[in-house]
C-alpha cells in the first residue's frame, strides 16, 4: 500500500514538472512532437531510476560510511553524467533517428534538475532502497505523462489558428500553465 501511495503521489499529486517545476527545459524544448516526448520520457526514466538506485548506494555505503555528504552534490553529478552518457551511446546505435530528433535535449539530461532532484529528494526523505526506486520509477512516469500530454496538446496547437503575437512559446507556456492548474486538482488526493 505505502508504494501504491508513492506511486500516485509522485506521478500526480507531486508531478515534478507540473507541481514541484523541476525539469522544464526537456519540458518545453522536447514537447513538439508526441513521438520525441515518449522518447524523451523513456530516456529520463532510465537515467532517473539508475542514477537514484546507483547514487542511494554510494550515499549509504561510501559518503555517509567515510563522512563524505559533502561530496554528495559532485558525486551525484558524476554519477548522473556517466549515465547519460551510456544512454546517448545506447541510443545512437539502437535508434539513430531518435537520437537525431533528442539532439541537444539527451545530454541535457545530465544537467536536468529532475534527475539530480530525485536523487537528493530520495535521501531527505529517508527512504529506503525499494522506496527510493519506486519513487524514483514514478517521478519518471510522471514527468513522461507530462511531457507527452503537452506534445499532444502542442501539436494540436500548431494546427490551429492562433494569433500572431501568441505563436510559439507564448502559447506554449499558456498551456503549460493551464496544465499545471489541471494537476493542481489532485492535490489533496495523498
Amino acid at each position: 500500500m505505502e508504494y501504491i501511495l508513492i506511486f500516485i503521489a509522485a506521478v500526480f499529486v507531486n508531478n515534478v514538472v507540473l507541481s514541484q517545476f523541476l525539469g522544464i527545459c526537456p519540458f518545453l524544448g522536447v514537447s513538439k512532437k508526441v513521438d520525441t516526448a515518449i522518447g524523451m520520457g523513456a530516456a529520463v526514466a532510465f537515467v532517473l531510476t539508475i542514477a537514484t538506485l546507483v547514487t542511494f548506494l554510494v550515499q549509504k555505503y561510501v559518503l555517509d560510511v567515510f563522512g563524505l555528504g559533502f561530496m554528495q552534490t559532485i558525486s551525484f553529478i558524476l554519477i548522473i553524467a556517466a549515465l547519460v552518457q551510456m544512454v546517448e551511446i545506447i541510443l545512437k546505435k539502437v535508434s539513430p533517428a531518435l537520437y537525431q530528433a533528442l539532439g541537444v535535449f539527451l545530454p541535457l539530461i545530465t544537467t536536468n534538475c529532475c534527475v539530480l532532484g530525485v536523487a537528493i529528494q530520495v535521501i531527505q526523505k529517508q527512504y529506503n532502497l525499494l522506496e527510493s526506486v519506486v519513487y524514483a520509477f514514478s517521478i519518471a512516469i510522471g514527468f513522461a505523462l507530462a511531457l507527452i500530454i503537452f506534445a499532444g496538446v502542442r501539436e494540436q496547437l500548431a494546427m490551429t489558428n492562433v494569433p500572431d503575437g501568441m505563436k510559439g512559446t507564448p502559447i506554449a507556456l499558456i498551456t503549460a500553465g493551464l496544465l499545471a492548474m489541471a494537476f493542481m486538482g489532485f492535490s489533496g488526493i495523498v
